[in-house]
């Protein structure tokens, strides 16, 4: 399955009023491992980003003036994206400038060029729901880092996403026993052979008095007992 993580960075909140997109970026996810095949463009709005967007994402109309204009870059998005299930973190906001800047060029809305959308703010609210699931926390609860992030960036706030995203959805994704194998030359299938042998090495002697000494400097240091003494066959 081919994904793209997208975000795009903009003048203001609402395109009904003349706001425009400044940036797009996007990531590729392919059976979910990251490519490295993305797509970066800033592209220059024709006017002024608003004071409050401008402190989030930093970038001036002096920076993006010699930038292509939207209509220049929406052809090559466009491909970029065909087919694809299109991962976007608070989707309407996005899809909203996207499906505005299509439409004043007379084309077909962003949404129709692409498989469907999932929107992961909608799926960190099931998860977790009463909590903070901005893309920040979300870094946090899943321990990815965002050191580097100072400001917003449609590429970088992509890159975090897709991370956030694949950890996610780790647990949908289970193996199943009852799997075809495809052999890799002829296209021959094959049915998954049984599981060898389950070989269980105990631990030698030395090693479990090692085990000891770590549990013991953990009680001392708790000054009590340690939570693995309670799931210690020897507890």
């Amino acid at each position: 399955m081919r994904q793209i993580v997208l975000d795009t960075e903009t003048t203001g909140l609402n395109p009904r009023t003349g706001d425009r997109i400044i940036e797009v970026g996007c990531v590729e996810i392919f059976n979910r491992k990251l490519t490295g095949n993305n797509f970066h463009r800033y592209i220059n709005p024709e006017r002024d980003s608003d004071e409050a967007a401008l402190a989030v994402h930093g970038l001036t109309t002096e920076f993006l003036s010699d930038k292509p204009k939207f209509h220049e870059i929406a052809h090559e998005l466009r491909d970029f994206v065909q087919g694809a299930e299109i991962i976007i973190h608070n989707a309407p906001f996005d899809l909203a400038f996207l499906n505005h800047e299509f439409e004043r060029m007379g084309l077909p809305p962003f949404v129709e060029h692409c498989a469907n959308v999932i929107d992961t703010l909608v799926h960190a609210k099931e998860l977790h729901p009463g909590k903070r699931n901005s893309l920040d926390a979300l870094c946090d609860r899943y321990g990815i880092s965002n050191a580097h992030r100072k400001l917003h960036g449609a590429l970088l706030d992509s890159e975090l996403l897709a991370d956030v995203y694949l950890a996610m959805t780790r647990g949908q994704n289970t193996l199943s026993m009852d799997v075809e194998i495809e052999a890799s030359g002829g296209g021959i299938v094959l049915e998954a052979g049984p599981l060898g042998e389950i070989l269980v090495l105990p631990a030698a002697a030395d090693e479990l008095v090692e085990h000891e000494n770590v549990l013991a400097a953990l009680d001392k240091g708790v000054k009590g007992e340690c939570v693995w003494r309670k799931y210690s066959p020897q507890g």
